[in-house]
């Protein structure tokens, strides 16, 4: 066998592990960083509540900027615990 040969024999599968621990650790980085996106906008969400139901009112630019945090909440996975919070916070009257 040719020095070719035995290259060709041995980088290939070694190659492929490469591949699949770089796709694996890849993996891993979205779900951290998707986890943590979610519990970001999680706590703003809260966070925007709680303000807006300490004034009494939420105004129509708190209302649509909620419901752009919701919707790409909701996207990421969201689950119904701020589905509640949701509903409470356009309970509120508006301004």
């Amino acid at each position: 066998m040719t020095v070719y040969n035995w290259l060709t024999i041995l980088g290939v599968p070694g190659m492929l592990v490469a591949l699949v621990g770089f796709i694996r650790v890849q993996i891993l980085q979205n779900r951290a960083l998707k986890n943590g996106m979610q519990a970001i906008l999680r706590d703003r969400l809260l966070q925007c509540f709680q303000y807006c139901r300490r004034q009494g009112y939420a105004t129509s630019d708190d209302r649509q900027n909620f419901e752009n945090m919701y919707v790409q909440y909701h996207s990421l996975g969201g689950n119904g615990v701020m589905d509640d919070v949701r509903q409470k916070f356009f309970a509120l009257p508006l301004e």
